[in-house]
């Protein structure tokens, strides 16, 4: 699969997720949104049929209040007049209903007559004719209407004393705080809000009259107001506060259920993004591979076709007949052994980085001496390139407790990189040099190469990058050369760094614990 064709692919699934988080945020913030101005609403609802409920009560409270005073005075002065005759005092309750079955008004008709005759029936009705009854009826039917008429009066009485005199009484005389604490419970039961509330009542001149024990301001936002008898001058009007310390619970409580499927969301997402991440390494190392097998074959090609023309002239008795020609054969081919045994081991390098942990035969090393074999060894390579190895061994010191190969390998793959990246219009310049801190015995392989720019630097020692050389396609390699000098000298206690200059050159210091140590 082409490299485009998966940007594309994970940028349309990245822009999906990304669509349906948004889409899931939108929705929540919708819901929240709906549930906040429902619960407003039915709050409002239920402060104001408070409110009616509160104006209702102070009606009926002064209606009772008026009446059984006027009832008082009369019945007083109907006692007064009762003593010493023979009259009787009768009650009755009569209640007037409208045409919705709305009480309009409910009462006691108290009436004085005199005390029954105690002779039969048969007599009074021949004594005073046979219309007595129908007569008394009416009598009765009279006093209803005439009680009724009076009530009506009475009541716009009342009404008007109200409308003048109701608000000037301070706010303790017109609410009974209990019966509020009632109203405010069962008005919100009624528009579907069953949770705790705290209440405080402010009078007329912004006083406290009456707080709740567990009354707590948690901000204007949520706290509810409501005039409790809004038919007061502005002037003169008292208030309720109300707040609910669960709200925010109560309305997060109905999109809960969204959370979850938020969560599974931005774990897909996550695994998304891992599994492009994999994908793009996976290909990568896919063409690493290829790289591989291809530099692989030319790396070998080389020592391999060069060990066998030294073995072809060989072949040629005049070889025999030349000492001298006979040992410089055999020291090229002895080279190119090394040299392929080197390619086979950077071939090993592969497995050691898949174990993490490479096995290491220690033993005591003069490092100086180990140095000074490996620029032999390399000096005819550098020589091929018209170049020289200039060498200041000057550590005097050089004893370590080292693996012998690895330790060459590490020499190798520094003077090796020096030789790939050198300048194609200048002569090969490597200088290598020992010298001793304390506790440590200190290398340092420096070149006149194309140099590594500041930007690189950090990553040279990664696994399988490589430095960009523009459009260069001769330098060969797999990109762990580094990587494997990092973890080898890692591996030995070991610190490696790199300092370079664009066009300068490149220069690698190693150090490394003394055999002492």
């Amino acid at each position: 699969m082409k490299k485009s064709t998966i940007w594309i692919l994970g940028i349309v699934m990245g822009l999906s997720f990304i669509g349906l988080l948004y889409l899931q945020v939108s929705y929540i913030e919708a819901v929240v949104k709906m549930r906040k101005e429902q619960f407003d609403t039915s709050v409002r609802n239920s402060l104001y049929q408070v409110s009616k409920d509160v104006e209702f009560a102070e009606t009926d409270r002064w209606l009772r209040e008026d009446i059984s005073e006027v009832e008082r005075k009369a019945l007083t002065a109907s006692s007064s007049s009762m003593q010493g005759q023979n009259l009787v005092q009768q009650t009755q309750r009569f209640t007037v209903k409208g045409s919705d079955g709305r009480i309009m008004s409910d009462f006691e008709l108290k009436v004085i007559t005199e005390k029954p005759s105690e002779m039969p029936k048969m007599m009074i009705s021949k004594r005073h004719g046979g219309n007595t009854i129908p007569k008394t009826s009416k009598s009765l039917l009279d006093a209803v209407k005439n009680r009724y008429m009076y009530q009506r009066v009475l009541l716009d009485e009342v009404a008007l004393q109200m409308v003048y005199r109701a608000s000037d009484r301070p706010i303790g005389e017109r609410v009974r705080f209990k019966d509020l604490d009632d109203y405010i419970k069962s008005a919100l039961l009624n528009n579907g809000i069953e949770m705790p509330y705290h209440f405080t009542v402010i009078d007329k001149d912004g006083k406290e009259v009456y707080r709740c024990a567990d009354y707590e301001t948690k901000g204007s936002n949520d706290t509810y107001t409501q005039p409790l008898f809004q038919n007061d001058p502005p002037a003169k009007m008292s208030i309720v506060k109300i707040h609910f310390p669960g709200k925010h619970d109560y309305i997060f409580d109905s999109i809960s259920f969204i959370i979850p499927s938020m969560i599974f969301t931005c774990v897909l997402l996550i695994t998304f993004i891992f599994t492009l991440y994999l994908v793009f390494r996976q290909k990568k190392l896919s063409e690493m591979k290829n790289d591989f097998i291809n530099n692989m074959t030319h790396e070998f090609k080389t020592p391999i076709s060069t060990i066998s023309l030294a073995a072809q002239m060989l072949k040629d008795p005049a070889v025999g007949k030349s000492p001298q020609m006979f040992q410089h054969i055999s020291g090229v081919i002895n080279d190119e052994t090394k040299r392929l045994r080197f390619q086979v081991e950077k071939v090993l390098q592969m497995s050691m980085f898949d174990r993490q942990k490479a096995t290491l035969k220690m033993k005591e090393i003069d490092m100086n001496e180990l140095i000074t074999g490996v620029i032999n060894t390399f000096a005819l390579k550098v020589e091929r390139y018209n170049g020289a190895i200039k060498s200041e061994l000057q550590a005097t010191d050089p004893m370590i407790f080292a693996d012998e190969m690895h330790i060459t390998n590490v020499i190798f793959n520094l003077m090796d990189n020096a030789v790939k990246y050198k300048k194609t219009d200048e002569d090969l310049e490597l200088d290598v040099r020992t010298w001793n801190e304390p506790g440590k015995f200190m290398i340092s392989i420096q070149d006149n190469g194309i140099g590594i720019k500041k930007e690189d630097i950090k990553k040279i020692f990664e696994k399988f990058y490589r430095v960009h050389t523009g459009n260069l396609h001769d330098v060969k390699g797999f990109g762990l050369g580094l990587a494997y000098v990092k973890k080898i000298i890692q591996d030995h206690k070991g610190v490696i760094r790199a300092e370079s200059e664009p066009g300068v050159g490149t220069k690698f210091i190693i150090a490394l614990p003394l055999l002492k140590n």
